[in-house]
């Protein structure tokens, strides 16, 4: 099966987003954000950065969620907030009216088949916000699309009922999804993966050795998301064998699973 290649948009913009509407589903926060010009360029697998209160914490990484309209606004920007840090519980405290500095889209995304192809996605904990658009852009290329949604309980699991209306074949998986990966691989194409790096890893080596393809949306500590800092090693393998280190935020965070050096990762 081959893809076509994700080619670069135009670039990334800086603006100050308005949070239209805020709302908790589960162990997660939702914010729907009014930023100009970062929807409309966004591609499944992009993500955005956020400045946190007055500078002295660092800038936080989201995928996007969605992008759609929304009270006038032509495509508004939805993110899943886990509030686990500082940074992270600042963001799940905003309501509809706030406002924030943002920054994207960042980051390669997915690439998609150039025909119709039988697809399976598979989404772990608030990761699987890089998987929505994702499935909508395959459904309107006529793919095949199955979803595995996975997480530590009910709670952590990202909108099963959302996902099911969006998507039909949907698999729910709290606690491990490794088994419902296992049945829902024969007659797969393409596998698409967002998740922890030992879930990553799991579906890269459920699929080597194949004719399935995998992407993985590799999630890494972005410090600054525009390739700066050099603060998001990914050590990956070229076409012969040799090693070598690029940085998640620009030459990812979507990689050919068979690329990344699982090995060496930490």
């Amino acid at each position: 099966m081959t893809t076509s290649v994700a080619g670069p948009v135009h670039g990334p913009v800086h603006v100050t987003a308005e949070v239209l509407a805020a709302k908790t589903v589960g162990a997660y926060h939702h914010l729907s954000l009014a930023a100009p010009a970062v929807g409309e360029e966004s591609r499944p697998g992009s993500f955005l950065a956020v400045s946190i209160g007055d500078g002295r914490l660092a800038r936080r990484s989201f995928w996007i969620h969605r992008v759609g309209p929304m009270a006038g606004h032509r495509a508004v920007v939805d993110i899943v907030v886990e509030p686990r840090g500082a940074g992270s519980r600042v963001l799940a405290g905003l309501a509809a009216g706030a406002t924030i500095e943002v920054t994207g889209p960042l980051g390669r995304p997915f690439s998609l088949p150039r025909e119709p192809a039988r697809c399976l996605l598979v989404g772990e904990g608030y990761a699987a916000a890089a998987l929505t658009t994702l499935a909508e852009r395959l459904r309107e290329r006529a793919c095949e699309v199955r979803l595995v949604l996975g997480g530590a309980d009910d709670a952590h699991v990202l909108e099963p009922l959302a996902a099911r209306r969006s998507v039909g074949q949907v698999e729910v998986a709290a606690g491990d999804l490794t088994a419902a990966v296992l049945r829902s691989l024969p007659d797969v194409d393409v596998v698409y993966a967002a998740g922890s790096p030992a879930t990553l890893r799991f579906v890269a080596d459920a699929v080597h050795g194949s004719a399935t393809t995998c992407q993985v949306a590799l999630e890494r500590p972005l410090t600054c998301a525009t390739g700066l800092c050099q603060g998001c090693p990914v050590p990956v393998l070229g076409d012969a064998g040799d090693a070598h280190v690029v940085r998640a935020c620009v030459d990812g965070p979507v990689f050919r699973a068979s690329r990344v050096d699982w090995e060496a990762l930490s």
